[in-house]
């Protein structure tokens, strides 16, 4: 393998934060094969990473490198980005250490939520981005990127025994969850009655009927349930608490507004439901009550703050390659991966979360997060420097193709007239 270049003081701040064999693991996925242009994985990545990270066009890309190595076309850097999904993926992976085993009895609280990415002009989905944060933390564990047609569900994530993952009514399935929590893991889910249905724990395992169960209530409830699929059987409790009357009253206007566009009237029972938060859990009543339960589901909102970040601050969604193209799944991966290698800046350079979600927290990585992930781009830009030698070299890759219509200039005899004033000393033109 042919040894890096010395790398610049300010890019080995970000190199520090890979994998130490992410160059041979570019030999291993044949993202670099042997030196021309890019003559060293150090170089391919600083290539990912502008066209990934800083949101470079292929044109703006190879102006950038042929100022700093000599001439590079765009055609010649879409072929060589082309080539390193497979490593970006792999690099992604370690940087999260998905292949960590987490041991037995590890407790971790984990919110789960999904997000999803469109390509320029499109007004459907594209892309969904599956993502994981530790709670206690406020780190992100995991991203994922799949194509439109898969749905979110638990079988996205590396989960291990003593996980305890937060999620919405987005994972009503009782197909997602019994095989995680047959794994040792728990859940504590916003349930929707209305999608998936649980059943008393009694001899005679009737499904719940909820309306007629919540009424039995002058307040918060618990009620034991089962979580069925296939043969299996999961002791659960579903925690039931009534909405304020303002928010329930707002909650019904909803259901009646969605009903009304479906061209469908909400019945009794449903408008009653609307009025209440359901939370479904495997944790014990012993161990987390439903207080503790109502306000751990209400601090979900902090994975929906993450994708806002990755979407304001990282620009996760200015995906300009056309859907289904290997450049966009190289945007994608690439782009997650300077997310993730910012975030690892700021938590080693300002301990910026050393105790996560404290019960008094004093600041949001939201500023800390923008100022790093500014000074992330102009180190791999500084990583560049333009050469005086290659300053030809940095016009011909950055300047369009030649077009049909040829771009405007001033008439010629309009010069003639400047040149004739010019020696009357009566313009300076």
């Amino acid at each position: 393998m042919k040894n890096s270049p010395n790398i610049d003081i300010q890019f080995e701040v970000f190199v520090q934060e890979l994998p130490a064999d992410y160059q041979a693991m570019a030999y291993e996925f044949k993202a670099f094969c042997r030196s021309r242009k890019v003559q060293s994985v150090y170089e391919l990545l600083q290539l990912v990473m502008l066209y990934c990270g800083l949101d470079y066009s292929l044109r703006t890309t190879a102006g950038q490198f042929s100022s700093a190595n000599g001439y590079l076309s765009d055609t010649a850097v879409r072929k060589r980005l082309a080539a390193c999904v497979p490593w970006v993926k792999a690099i992604l992976t370690k940087v999260f250490n998905l292949g960590q085993v987490v041991t037995s009895g590890h407790l971790r609280f984990i919110v789960i939520d999904g997000s999803t990415i469109q390509v320029p002009g499109a007004d459907e989905t594209s892309y969904r981005l599956h993502i994981a944060i530790d709670l206690v933390k406020l780190e992100l564990l995991q991203v994922k990127v799949t194509d439109e047609k898969q749905g979110e569900g638990l079988c996205h994530y590396t989960l291990k025994n003593g996980d305890v993952v937060v999620i919405d009514r987005g994972y009503n399935q009782p197909k997602n969850l019994v095989p995680f929590i047959d794994q040792g893991g728990d859940i504590v889910l916003r349930y929707n009655p209305h999608g998936m249905n649980l059943y008393s724990q009694n001899d005679e395992m009737v499904k719940i009927a909820w309306a007629t169960e919540l009424k039995k209530f002058d307040g918060s409830g618990v009620i034991p349930v089962y979580l069925c699929h296939g043969d299996k059987r999961i002791a659960s409790v579903v925690h039931a608490i009534p909405l304020p009357q303002d928010k329930a009253d707002e909650a019904r206007r909803r259901t009646r507004k969605q009903a009304k566009k479906k061209g469908s009237t909400p019945s009794a029972d449903t408008l009653y439901l609307s009025g209440w938060v359901l939370i479904l859990t495997t944790v014990p009543v012993d161990i987390l009550d439903t207080e503790t339960v109502a306000a751990l589901y209400r601090v979900r909102w902090q994975v929906e703050l993450v994708i806002k970040r990755l979407k304001s601050l990282l620009d996760i969604d200015r995906l300009r390659a056309p859907k289904g193209s290997v450049l966009s799944e190289l945007y994608l991966h690439g782009k997650l991966l300077y997310a993730a290698v910012t975030e690892k800046i700021a938590y080693r350079r300002l301990n910026l979360f050393p105790a996560g979600m404290i019960p008094e927290r004093t600041h949001t990585p939201w500023r800390i997060l923008h100022l790093l992930a500014s000074e992330v781009k102009s180190l791999i830009i500084a990583s560049m420097p333009a050469q005086a030698k290659y300053k030809a070299d940095f016009i011909k890759a950055i300047c369009e193709r030649p077009r049909k219509r040829k771009l405007q200039t001033l008439p010629a005899t309009v010069f003639q007239l400047l040149d004739t004033c010019r020696a009357m000393g009566v313009s300076c033109s």
